[in-house]
């Protein structure tokens, strides 16, 4: 049971917040991420008012507040603010205003910079905004902003909730700091992150949502365009792409492609760094491990038998993935997150990762248990696997309908934050509200 301080004791808590934050406010002036928008996070210009306010860290919260914004059946000259903390972020939803402009749709979207959390700064930017309801995505948890929002009665919901073991324990530490401080409510995206979220804020005001995120994926749908990637491969070769993969296991990656060519000297190979300016580095990997490889940009016919195609050509990963015999995705045979093994799926492919998907855990484990994705506890047995789908890999149509059924089940997220979200702003209530 969470014992709150009481008010006396949460407005000394709040008063040394803010004190914190006016001592580390002038460095952060100086950090390469948070410089961005420096003076708009202060507060030099004022933020316009605005019915919905919907808070995305950074680019992939992004995408799930257009989900929203897309989707939500709003009153003419209803007037939507999404803020985020980083360029990305930015990036993305300024693209989405200048498209709704461009429809002329009634309702407005305004993209700003989110506020440092400074009490005294997010006091003024709900006094500047007044929003009717705010809308806090995955793990935004700003004391500042709730204390602002709970001094104006305004409620705030986080959607789409989720929350490591690592958050979690940090957040444990200031639980009574954040508990008189409890959103109105809280759908997250699986039963762990629920009783995390039930940890901080109590359990009557959790409950459970799909992830918007399946929502986003294009199941099993085969785009219409014509592949480049399967004009380049002769039609009798084995492709094998290695896709997104990240510099802290690039020599592991090496060992993995040249024991897959032990046993298929054939195959030809797609390498994508998942940075670009690594591809001088790869350059000198492939040419010590004494492979043949070529760059993408450097092709004036069809590669040959066993050439590795260091790929130095931005957006065409996904037209890879449509023409490949089997696919490995980075950023999992080192504690980097993962990075994403849905598309190759969607395309079709069965795809092969390392140990660690932290970044996509929201995925569930049922997609291994299906045999949808295979997961390896090393490079070795990951090559392994590689070495069996070249032989012989599952059927592309079945692949594409059991990925299509996995996600379609897990859909609907959606259309249940954004009928909450209506609601909220009509002054009704709906079933997902205690």
């Amino acid at each position: 049971m969470v014992l709150p301080l009481n008010k006396r004791y949460l407005d000394i808590a709040i008063k040394a917040y803010n004190e914190a934050w006016r001592l580390v406010l002038p460095a952060m002036r100086l950090n390469a991420r948070l410089k961005d928008g420096y003076d708009h996070r202060i507060l030099t210009c004022c933020l316009p008012e605005a019915d919905l306010w919907i808070q995305a860290a950074s680019a992939g919260e992004a995408y799930l507040a257009l989900s929203l914004i897309e989707n939500l059946q709003l009153p003419d000259s209803s007037r939507i603010l999404a803020t985020t903390n980083t360029r990305q972020g930015m990036e993305i939803l300024c693209k989405a205003e200048t498209r709704i402009r461009q429809a002329g749709r009634t309702s407005a979207l305004m993209c700003r910079w989110f506020p440092f959390d400074q009490p005294a700064i997010m006091k003024k930017a709900v006094g500047q905004v007044s929003p009717k309801l705010v809308v806090l995505l995955e793990t935004e948890i700003w004391p500042g902003l709730l204390h602002a929002l709970k001094e104006k009665s305004c409620p705030v919901w986080i959607l789409n909730g989720r929350m490591t073991e690592k958050s979690f324990s940090r957040y444990c530490r200031i639980r009574k700091f954040l508990y008189p401080l409890s959103p109105r409510g809280v759908l997250a995206i699986s039963e762990t992150d629920a009783k995390r979220f039930s940890g901080l804020f109590g359990k009557s005001i959790v409950k459970q949502m799909p992830n918007i995120k399946f929502d986003r994926l294009p199941a099993g749908k085969i785009s219409e365009h014509k592949n480049p990637i399967s004009q380049l491969i002769p039609s009798s070769a084995k492709f094998l792409v290695l896709g997104s993969i990240r510099r802290e296991e690039e020599g592991r990656t090496v060992k993995l492609l040249k024991k897959i060519l032990r046993h298929h000297p054939d195959v030809i190979t797609g390498l994508f760094p998942r940075h670009m300016h690594r591809i001088d580095s790869w350059k000198i990997l492939l040419s010590q491990a004494g492979l043949f490889w070529g760059l993408r940009s450097g092709l004036q016919n069809k590669p040959q038998p066993g050439q590795v195609i260091l790929w130095d050509t931005f957006g065409e990963l996904s037209d890879a993935y449509q023409a490949a015999d089997a696919v490995f995705v980075g950023g999992s045979l080192e504690p980097l997150g993962g990075q994403n093994f849905l598309e190759p799926l969607v395309c079709g492919v069965r795809p092969v990762i390392g140990p660690y998907w932290d970044n996509f855990f929201w995925v569930g484990e049922d997609i291994f248990r299906q045999g949808l994705v295979f997961r390896e506890s090393s490079w070795q047995s990951a090559a392994g696997r590689l070495i069996q789908q070249i032989h012989n890999n599952p059927d592309r149509e079945e692949t594409r309908h059991l990925a299509q059924k996995y996600i379609s089940a897990r859909q609907g997220g959606t259309r249940q934050a954004c009928r909450l979200i209506e609601a909220c702003l009509a002054g009704g209530r709906t079933k997902e509200q205690p």
